[in-house]
């Protein structure tokens, strides 16, 4: 059955000047507009349905880079008091109406959406009211599983992060040791799911490989300090865990394998990079 939104294989009727008529059911002849046909497929054609710019069901074999029901980046391409249209693959760009704005985007700006299509005007829109959407199922992940986030905002805690399109996520920010920003789209790694069914995250893998991204960080972070860093193995628990989201153990195995290759030296209360 055809459905706005949605992919369908559908019974080719015939060939006009502008393409090809589907058989839509209850939705009528749908058009497969030449520009939008990728071969040469008779009998059942597979299809994604959307609505053209006067409101008709509309096919294309393409798929558009969010589906519906889902989470993505989109670019800005332009703006008027309606909405931002944004470029989402197909011939027609996706609105995301003012109503469903947080911050009117710029022409150019990424912006981070869910997909979904309105029941009243039953048209596929955008929205930026993130938090909405979010799965009402109990995350059921692992300490130290890997997942993929999306960054769509930031607290005094960290960054707000959805987690594998799915959950709503936070990612602390003695865990960020780079530069992040709205948009980005990066793997991390699970530190707990709370009662409250959001997810902590990490930007580093626990256990063994911990202690080495840790190595990789002190060294990011030495060189941004000019190559010293008021902090050692005499530094109390509270305070490595404050600035590095790391045991003291963990800290201490890392600094103890860059003191053995000789990138670092211990000496006035902190570490030096001569590495």
């Amino acid at each position: 059955m055809a459905k706005i939104g949605e992919r369908a294989k559908l019974p080719y009727l015939r060939e006009v000047g502008a393409g090809s008529f589907l058989d839509g059911g209850e939705l009528g002849e749908i058009l497969l507009p030449k520009g939008e046909r990728m071969n040469d497929e008779r009998e059942l054609v597979d299809v994604f349905i959307y609505r053209d710019s006067e409101d008709l069901p509309i096919a294309t074999q393409k798929a558009p880079k969010v589906t519906p029901g889902n989470f993505g980046v989109l670019r800005v391409l332009a703006s008027n008091n309606t909405g931002a249209f944004l470029d989402w693959g197909l011939s027609k760009d996706l609105l995301l109406p003012y109503s469903e704005q947080r911050n009117p985007p710029k022409v150019g700006q990424a912006v981070v959406v869910y997909v979904y299509l309105d029941p009243k005007s039953e048209r596929l829109v955008a929205s930026q009211r993130i938090s909405r959407h979010f799965s009402t199922d109990t995350p059921d992940y692992p300490e130290g599983a890997e997942v993929d986030m999306i960054i769509f905002g930031r607290t005094d805690m960290g960054y707000k992060a959805i987690v594998d399109g799915k959950y709503s996520g936070l990612l602390f920010k003695n865990q960020v040791f780079e530069e992040l920003f709205y948009a980005d789209e990066i793997k991390g790694y699970v530190t707990q799911v709370r009662n409250d069914r959001k997810v902590d995250l990490s930007l580093y893998a626990p256990g063994n490989a911990k202690v080495e991204d840790l190595e990789t960080r002190l060294e990011r972070e030495l060189n941004s300090r000019g190559g010293f860093w008021a902090i050692d193995d005499k530094s109390s628990p509270e305070t490595i865990n404050l600035e590095l989201g790391v045991s003291k153990k963990v800290f201490k195995k890392a600094t103890g394998a860059l003191f053995k290759k000789r990138k670092i030296a211990f000496e006035d209360g902190g570490i030096r990079w001569i590495g």
